[in-house]
């Protein structure tokens, strides 16, 4: 049986605290969507790091699995000198598969991830963020080629643990 160490204890808080915030918004009835229907957009890294909860007037924003969420509704998680600010600006599919805020796992990449953590981030994303944040638009990775020219053989089935029903 493994100690607990510094980084299993965090990975303890980590999940509760975000199970807390999945429960206090189930409870509150909280479940965020925008007032009216607006058109999604497509987002570079540089144009979703501007929403990374640095600016009162602004909303702040998120991706994963380049899904990009309004989290403006958990300001006190992701907000400025919040706990989990470094998580937003950023599409941060890894850190939340590996329920790690380290500066490695602030990425989009999900290579190496072992079945569990793949898993774990299904549930988060389905329980807690997509019940709970309005999507407001995609990365650009997902549809873009690198030189950013629309990338004509993208097929959304083809990408890793893409699932269709995760964009509804």
């Amino acid at each position: 049986m493994p100690t607990a160490g510094p980084g299993r204890c965090f990975r303890v808080a980590l999940i509760t605290a975000m199970s807390l915030n999945l429960l206090l918004a189930q409870e509150a009835n909280l479940n965020h969507s925008p007032t009216e229907h607006t058109a999604v957009r497509l987002f570079t890294d540089e144009e979703l790091a501007k929403y990374n909860g640095g600016e009162d007037n602004q909303p702040i924003y998120m991706a994963i699995k380049g899904v990009v969420f309004d989290v403006t509704l958990g300001k006190e998680f992701y907000g400025k000198d919040a706990p989990y600010n470094t998580l937003a600006g950023r599409d941060s599919t890894r850190a939340i598969a590996k329920m790690s805020l380290e500066s490695k796992d602030l990425t989009h990449d999900t290579n190496g991830l072992t079945d569990d953590e793949l898993k774990s981030l299904d549930d988060v994303f389905n329980s807690l963020y997509k019940t709970k944040y309005p999507i407001v638009g995609y990365t650009a990775r997902r549809i873009l080629n690198d030189d950013g020219s629309p990338n004509k053989d993208f097929k959304p089935e083809d990408q890793p643990h893409f699932n269709i029903k995760d964009e509804f």
